[in-house]
């Protein structure tokens, strides 16, 4: 029982002294990264190779201590969020959410982040870009359904993060901007019953990826957010989607040091 408690004991000091040793700098603003468009979004997901849990917790700590400097390192120009993928995910353990003005300053935190000692464990890597725009469609679309997209989500944390990537099809393309704005209005009908439990926030991404959109969603009712995609599935603009997903992302939203206490144990 000491023996337990003393290792315990240590291994906390050791958390303490991975937070403690990392210089603050000044963060970047984070809250219009977040908010304004003409901001670009990267999501990179990782998973851990085999040799990370086969090292000594004392080895472990001192690479989340790198992971947690290089993070720290480049706040100063980037708004960064780290997830638990693991538990809940088969395609990753951890995602990387990262916003830019400019995109190779994304770049280089994620070459930092991969050429470090604790990158050196990361394998499987997908990573998607986008860029965050005006609403294309909402002009035009009735008052009331304006009114209700401004009502606020529910307050509280939504524990629950999920990454859907989607592709449209050609035909979706050669449809006139009205015909596309009647469709996104059916979709928006169909999603606002669960705009108070589910938040949401849209990447552009065509010519920048595979993809056409990154949708991101944070939750702590994963029942509606069930609910909500079953209803998105009946809509005629979801026939236009020739990937969703594949894959699809879900974790938790946790601090950088949550994470780097669960991956020490």
């Amino acid at each position: 029982m000491k023996s337990c408690i003393a290792t315990l004991t240590r291994f906390v000091v050791l958390v303490f002294v991975v937070l403690a040793v990392v210089p603050a700098v000044e963060a970047a603003d984070r809250d219009k990264l977040l908010s304004e468009p003409g901001v670009y979004g990267t999501f990179a997901s990782y998973s851990l190779d085999e040799n990370w849990g086969k090292q000594d917790q004392a080895v472990r700590i001192a690479q989340l201590t790198v992971l947690k400097g290089v993070v720290e390192q480049h706040r100063e120009k980037l708004a960064i969020d780290v997830y638990l993928l693991r538990g809940l995910s088969d395609h990753a353990d951890l995602l990387f959410r990262v916003h830019a003005i400019e995109l190779r300053e994304t770049q280089q935190f994620l070459l930092d982040l991969q050429g470090s000692l604790f990158g050196k464990h990361l394998t499987g890597s997908t990573i998607f870009s986008g860029l965050t725009k005006k609403p294309n469609y909402v002009p035009g679309m009735p008052d009331n359904i304006k009114a209700e997209l401004k009502v606020s989500s529910d307050p509280g944390p939504k524990p629950y993060v999920i990454v859907i990537p989607i592709r449209k099809d050609a035909d979706w393309w050669s449809l006139s901007q009205e015909q596309r704005g009647a469709m996104m209005q059916e979709h928006t009908e169909a999603s606002l019953p669960y705009s108070k439990t589910v938040k949401r926030k849209l990447y552009h991404s065509t010519g920048l990826d595979d993809l056409d959109f990154i949708t991101y969603f944070e939750t702590s009712r994963l029942e509606d957010f069930q609910s909500l995609i079953l209803a998105l599935e009946k809509v005629k603009e979801f026939r236009h989607n020739r990937r969703f997903g594949h894959p699809t992302l879900l974790g938790t939203v946790k601090s950088l040091d949550e994470i780097i206490e669960v991956l020490a144990q």
